[in-house]
């Protein structure tokens, strides 16, 4: 039980270092509430789950392919641009009930999944940091075991997201509206910086 709950913790902390993730879950949390900034997290965490898989069968490796990464730093700087430029279409006060009301919740969504999905990154950290668990575990435990504690990771990474959409959906109902305005395009601003590098990556890749 206890190398379970390590492996809780693992998923946890794997989840907790500042992304573009983390920042649209701010960012929606904010404007949204807590369904939105949680669904978010929840997109991610499918993404998650098809980059494990895609390593535990050994098909990962066409993802670290020059055309696969040029593509997805292409792609995924287009969707956190996107996302980004998206926080600042209201210039005023946040008018909270409006916006909950005509944002989709598929649409959260989705937005988590393709910018998980899409960044070469978290491919590299996955094949990293899972492909090195499923290596060092396979030797000394069955198939269920090892399925047993990959859940574990994916439990910690359902805390960490659930606490971010709490965090935010806090923020939305203490903090002054003109705070909340702030925090909201200070995490565009990250989207949009994390947006930029990806694009730069692809430039990179493509022409020198």
């Amino acid at each position: 039980m206890n190398i379970f709950f390590s492996y809780v913790l693992l998923g946890f902390s794997l989840a907790a270092p500042i992304g573009p993730v983390n920042a649209a879950q701010l960012e929606k949390g904010i404007k949204h509430g807590f369904w939105h900034a949680w669904l978010i997290g929840l997109g991610a965490m499918a993404a998650d789950a098809v980059f494990m898989m895609l390593i535990y069968f050994g098909l990962a490796h066409f993802l670290e392919t020059p055309f696969a990464k040029t593509f997805l730093w292409l792609f995924g700087g287009f969707i956190l641009i996107y996302t980004g430029v998206e926080s600042f279409k209201k210039n005023d006060m946040l008018s909270l009930s409006e916006q909950r009301s005509n944002e989709s919740h598929t649409k959260s969504f989705y937005a988590g999944f393709l910018m998980t999905f899409s960044n070469p990154v978290s491919i590299l950290f996955w094949l990293g940091i899972y492909g090195s668990i499923l290596a060092t575990t396979a030797q000394k435990y069955d198939t269920l075991e090892l399925l047993l504690y990959s859940s574990g990771i994916f439990i910690g990474l359902m805390l960490w997201d659930v606490a971010m959409a709490s965090i935010s959906s806090v923020f939305q109902k203490f903090l002054h509206e003109g705070v909340l305005v702030f925090i909201s395009r200070a995490a565009g601003v990250c989207l949009l910086g994390f947006g930029l590098y990806f694009e730069w990556q692809a430039i990179k890749a493509l022409f020198l």
